[in-house]
């Protein structure tokens, strides 16, 4: 591995899990790492999520050689510049954020000196800050890396090689295709997930014991959906927001057909499209993201369940 000291700025899930990671997969690389929050900087520290929790950003990547920025993407291009004089001219600088385009753009503006290969690990669950971070998040999970035009491509290997050693499958794209899939597979699904959980805690005719009491699987996937870290999400729908409005606009459309086939009592069209559907559920078990377990809400102790991005 060619990095040897590594700065990790946010301590939350992302950074405390690449923390704990490194520390079980890549021993020998040194961490040092910083949180904008003082409560969250003294739990890294009594968790040991890196080797050494600053008490600033700029001391935290002073000598790095690899900087990763695992803050919400509305402050990543701030988190940059306040540290831009302070990481050294051949450190490689990278970042977890959900929505590309923009981060990369911000990252660039706030960097412009410093080689900047954007990246997002696709794993995730619904809990946020340092005690929500674990080592093996990234085990058989996707890191979409988006690297510029006329990158580096002995630092590009070498950030592909540190995130296949954490554990996960990496794939090189362009920031603006991952911002389309991801605004299908991820940005999408975790609006429904807030809009179905607000529509029935606002419904008057239901009490918010009985939403609670009578949850079924399904609202309770949803629940854990919507109980994600609210301004990351935030920042991820207006920092995508061309290609969620895209994919928003697509599935109203296909909502207003299923409607139709309710009203007029078109099953037919309702199993074509229930079919179609379970079909991929089956594919996405059969690549490995998921399993065909039933937890009904019991869960799992291993840290793979209740991942979503």
């Amino acid at each position: 591995m060619s990095f040897q000291r590594l700065a990790i700025i946010g301590l939350g899930l992302q950074g405390g899990s690449i923390g704990l990671a490194v520390q079980e997969f890549l021993p020998k690389i040194a961490t040092t790492g910083y949180d904008i929050s003082p409560d969250f900087r003294a739990r890294a520290a009594e968790r040991g999520l890196v080797h050494t929790v600053c008490d600033t950003a700029v001391e935290a990547v002073r000598d790095a050689d690899l900087v990763i920025f695992c803050v919400p993407p509305g402050v990543m291009g701030d988190a940059a510049a306040a540290v831009r004089d302070a990481i050294p001219a051949n450190a490689l600088v990278s970042d977890v954020g959900s929505s590309k385009q923009a981060v990369a753009k911000a990252l660039g503006e706030a960097l412009p000196d410093h080689l900047v290969i954007p990246a997002h690990p696709v794993a995730g669950t619904e809990n946020s800050g340092p005690d929500a971070g674990f080592a093996h998040l990234f085990r058989n999970r996707w890191c979409i890396v988006t690297p510029p035009e006329h990158t580096d491509l002995l630092k590009l290997s070498a950030l592909v090689e540190f995130w296949e050693t954490l554990g996960a499958n990496v794939e090189i794209m362009t920031a603006e295709h991952h911002d389309l899939v991801l605004a299908v597979t991820s940005h999408l699904p975790h609006l429904i997930a807030y809009t179905i959980v607000g529509t029935a805690s606002d419904l008057e005719d239901v009490t918010q014991s009985e939403v609670i009491k009578y949850s079924a699987g399904g609202f309770r996937d949803f629940t854990r959906i919507a109980a994600s870290d609210p301004t990351m999400w935030r920042d991820v729908f207006l920092s995508n927001k061309d290609a969620v409005l895209t994919m928003l606009q697509r599935f109203t459309e296909d909502l207003t057909a299923l409607q139709r086939a309710i009203r007029v009592g078109d099953g037919d069209a309702l199993f074509e499209h229930f079919a179609r559907t379970r079909a991929i559920r089956r594919s996405i078990i059969e690549e490995g993201q998921d399993d065909s377990r039933p937890d009904f809400g019991r869960g799992d102790h291993d840290g793979t369940k209740g991942l979503s991005e």
